[in-house]
């Protein structure tokens, strides 16, 4: 793959190529957290419809990114103005060449934009290593909304740490 990655906004016309990427990524990427179990990824792959990512691109509480090399898709992310990321998934063969960074740099900008201070998500354990390289802390395993049990990461954006949170969503020196 091409080390020149192009991030930019996903559009309406995007919805079928994303869906691919989605399902495959999990499919073959993904298979240590589903071990090829079929009740677990169907329910994981469950929403990854067209028409359900269109409706994700649409939303405008959403904000939808897509990665392309060589004008093919190679990655794609979708941040909510709540601070989740929902989001952010990369073709297996262009894993380790930049795009999930790229996109997730992406996004974090977007959420500067948008004055949010803290932003989570839920990650297979395979996956919670990238986002810990990127200054996500790992508070601890939690289910997703398809049963899968993931890790809950979290990253302030803002530098406001609160000595009262729990330890599980500050990361202050104390």
């Amino acid at each position: 793959m091409s080390t020149r990655i192009e991030i930019r906004r996903a559009l309406p016309d995007d919805a079928p190529a994303a869906c691919a990427l989605l399902r495959r990524s999990i499919e073959e990427g993904c298979r240590d957290e589903h071990r090829d179990q079929p009740a677990v990824l169907d329910a994981w792959l469950g929403n990854k419809t067209p028409a359900t990512v269109l409706a994700w691109f649409s939303s405008p509480i959403n904000y939808a990114l897509v990665a392309e090399s060589e004008g093919r898709m190679v990655g794609m992310a979708l941040l909510t103005q709540a601070g989740k990321v929902a989001l952010c998934y990369v073709l297996p063969e262009a894993l380790r060449c930049g795009v999930g960074r790229a996109l997730l740099s992406a996004l974090e900008e977007q959420a500067r934009a948008w004055n949010i201070g803290k932003l989570s998500l839920h990650s297979p354990s395979g996956a919670s290593t990238f986002f810990e390289r990127h200054g996500f802390m790992n508070a601890g395993k939690d289910k997703a909304c398809f049963g899968l049990e993931c890790d809950l990461l979290w990253k302030r954006l803002d530098g406001v740490c609160d000595p009262k949170a729990s330890k599980r969503f500050c990361n202050c020196g104390d």
